[in-house]
C-alpha cells in the first residue's frame, strides 16, 4: 500500500545554524488520505533559544501556546527515538515518502538534528507548496488556509488543502 508521511516542524526559527526545533507532529495516510497513525511531541530546549526567537517566531510561538509548553517537552533524542518507531512500524519495507508544505525547509532541520530519523526517508517528497503555486498562478484557485503555527493542526491543514487541489483534477485512480 502506497502511505505519505505527513510531517511539520516548528522551529526558533528557519537558521539551521542558529536555530532549533521545538515541536514535531506527523500523520501518516494512504494516497487516499485515510489517516493510518499520527505522531505529535513538543521538544523540550534551552531557554537561551526561545530568548533568542525574532519578533515573527516569538509573537506566532507565543500565541499558539507552544512557547509555555517547551519547558516540559521531551528531550530532542526521545522525540527523534519514538518518531523512528512510528515510522518503522507503517514503513517496514521502503523509506518514508514526507508530505506537507514547505518541507526541504524541514527536511534540512531533520537532516541536522534528527539523522536516524533522516536515514528513514525518501529523497523523494510531496511538497503541497509546488500544488498551491501552480492552483493560484494559473489557475486562479486558492485554498485558505488558517496557519495556526502548530504542527498536527498545520498537516491537517496541508492534508486537506492538497485534497482541495485534487478535486480539479478529473482522473480515475487505476484499479
Amino acid at each position: 500500500m502506497n502511505k505519505w508521511l505527513w510531517l511539520d516542524l516548528e522551529m526558533t526559527g528557519l537558521d539551521v545554524d542558529k536555530e532549533v526545533i521545538i515541536e514535531v507532529a506527523a500523520i501518516i495516510t494512504d494516497t487516499d488520505f485515510n489517516e493510518l497513525g499520527d505522531y505529535h511531541s513538543v521538544v523540550k530546549q534551552p531557554q537561551e533559544y526561545l530568548d533568542n526567537m525574532d519578533e515573527w517566531n516569538t509573537k506566532h510561538h507565543t500565541e499558539s501556546g507552544l512557547v509555555e509548553k517547551i519547558p516540559e517537552g521531551k528531550l530532542p533524542h526521545k522525540v527523534e527515538a519514538e518518531f523512528c518507531t512510528l515510522i518503522d512500524h507503517h514503513f517496514r519495507e521502503e523509506p518514508a515518502i514526507i508530505a506537507g508544505n514547505s518541507i526541504t525547509q524541514d527536511r534540512i532541520f531533520i537532516k541536522k538534528y534528527f539523522r536516524e530519523l533522516e536515514s528513514r526517508l525518501h529523497y523523494r517528497m510531496l511538497d503541497v507548496t509546488g500544488w498551491k503555486i501552480i492552483m493560484k498562478d494559473k489557475f486562479g484557485k486558492e485554498y485558505g488556509k488558517r496557519n495556526s503555527h502548530r504542527a498536527l493542526d498545520d498537516i491537517r491543514e496541508s492534508i486537506e488543502e492538497l485534497k482541495y487541489y485534487m478535486k480539479f483534477i478529473n482522473l480515475d485512480a487505476p484499479e
